[in-house]
């Protein structure tokens, strides 16, 4: 049996002690094992992280962005090797792992403008022969964990740009699915990133608290559920960290009466049923504002999601694979027990869904849901599955009190053709990102990904000019060189340009 090994100082280390099974979703069956950190193998990359700290740190940041460049070149020669890794152990589509490689790349281009996103602000004579600027330092030792449903996108999300502004990081991946995740880090290496500068340890919550605890560990990116979320949050700033913790989602699509329907129908099957709902920008509500929408969304629903062509995710043509872990099924169906018992009309239920020759696999079929209400536990909490539930409601006011008044403030989407309902909805809507006709309103790299209320933690989004801003610190100089030959008195009162 494979074990997975741990990346430190440059050098694959293998685990000592504890490891956790890592399984092929689409069989059931245990494709490998993961080492699990403990806390001397977290101080060991922590402690190659310090020591390449100082050197990094000194080199220029076009020479940062030319590892990067070399990096990215890197990623999509292996998009092929790199995908069929997602889909063995995470069980997305072929097709949907490329994507999402694609996506984290769009980070990694964003991180090879180092010279200029670090170039800082400058003003000459701020003062009688006074010059001042203000500069973009790194904090030192960064670390990053990240959670099983992107093993590419997310870490891309965060090392590539910390190091590009001359941090050292440490990447904790979900242990559920490291292939891929540890492949690309070895890439980096291979464009010529020194040693110590990224390291890969997998682990559980022992490698997560190592991480935490750690003085020198300056700041904590986080990305995965809110209860996670909340306790990385609350432990890192309470010892001195900065922490970016994203948390979880549950994102509603308001469908209005004059909405392109074959358009929302298309948009609203990806969205809800793409990487098996894996996904924290996944669509689980729509809010239809009228009966006649919601009558014909159903009606055009039905027979697309009984098309859905799915299977074990390393085939292509696919358009789901299946859920991460057993358990992770059994949660699923849990809920479309719950909905059912609480009175929701089940349109199509994908409970017990087979794949012949994948018997052993963790298949739920697309699942749909009608006239189910704000009270109801398949509405209030994220599912992470291929459920999508209709609510009702008789006015976009209504629908945006809907989606104001819930815990999670992620992402959320408007079909419309009416440019004033657009408009009040972006304005009004208490959400992080926005999309009109959009399902999916992630933004591109050189913007910044984050929601509101409990879907993140802390002041700064992702990647983009907030991932900036986190991994780096403004050091301010102001600095003034006397002319020759003049004395100048004490000055007692405080000083200005008046």
């Amino acid at each position: 049996m494979t074990v997975i090994s741990h990346l430190i100082d440059g050098a694959r280390v293998a685990g000592q002690g504890r490891t956790a099974d890592v399984f092929n979703p689409a069989t059931g069956q245990v494709s490998a094992q993961v080492g699990l950190a403990d806390r001397a193998q977290v101080r060991a990359a922590i402690d190659a992280a310090q020591a390449a700290f100082p050197a990094w740190r000194r080199t220029p940041p076009a020479k940062r962005a030319q590892v990067m460049f070399r990096f990215k070149h890197l990623l999509e020669q292996n998009e092929a090797r790199i995908a069929e890794l997602i889909s063995q152990e995470h069980g997305k589509t072929l097709e949907d792992a490329a994507g999402e490689l694609k996506r984290g790349i769009e980070n990694v281009e964003f991180a090879s403008a180092a010279p200029e996103i670090l170039k800082g602000e400058y003003s000459r004579n701020a003062g009688p022969n006074i010059d001042a600027w203000s500069e973009f330092q790194p904090l030192g030792v960064v670390a990053g964990i990240t959670p099983f449903n992107f093993p590419a996108m997310v870490p891309l999300w965060m090392y590539p740009l910390a190091i590009a502004c001359g941090n050292t990081f440490i990447l904790k991946p979900s242990e559920r699915d490291p292939s891929s995740t540890l492949l690309i880090a070895e890439l980096l290496h291979e464009a010529g990133l020194p040693k110590g500068v990224l390291n890969v340890v997998h682990g559980d919550k022992e490698a997560v608290d190592a991480l935490i605890e750690a003085p020198e560990v300056k700041a904590l990116s986080f990305v995965g559920s809110t209860p996670i979320a909340e306790y990385i949050y609350r432990e890192g700033a309470a010892r001195g960290k900065r922490v970016q913790a994203l948390g979880g989602a549950k994102n509603h699509a308001v469908l209005m009466p004059d909405a392109d329907l074959d358009n929302a129908v298309s948009a609203l099957m990806g969205a809800a049923y793409g990487s098996c709902g894996e996904r924290c920008m996944a669509i689980s509500v729509a809010v239809c504002v009228g009966d006649s929408i919601a009558d014909a969304l159903v009606d055009a629903l039905v027979p697309q999601i009984g098309a859905l062509k799915i299977g074990a995710g390393t085939t292509c043509g696919l358009d789901m694979g299946p859920l991460v872990t057993a358990a992770a099924r059994d949660k699923v169906v849990g809920y479309i027990d719950d909905g059912v018992a609480a009175g929701a009309r089940l349109v199509v239920d994908g409970r017990g869904h087979r794949v012949a020759g994948h018997e052993g696999g963790y298949f739920v079929g697309g699942t749909l849901f009608d006239r189910v209400t704000p009270d109801m536990r398949i509405y209030r909490e994220e599912i992470f599955g291929p459920v999508l539930c209709i609510v009702r409601v008789d006015s976009l006011e209504a629908a945006m009190q809907l989606i104001n008044d819930h815990e999670y403030g992620n992402g959320t989407c408007l079909f419309t053709r009416d440019g004033e309902a657009a408009r009040l909805f972006c304005d009004e809507i208490e959400v992080g990102m926005v999309g009109v006709n959009v399902p999916l309103p992630v933004p591109v790299a050189y913007h910044s990904f984050g929601g509101w209320k409990r879907s993140l933690f802390g002041d700064l989004h992702a990647y983009g000019p907030d991932g900036v801003r986190f991994y780096t610190r403004r050091k301010a100089v102001t600095q003034r060189w006397p002319q020759r030959k003049s004395h100048e008195a004490a000055q007692f009162a405080f000083p200005s340009n008046g």
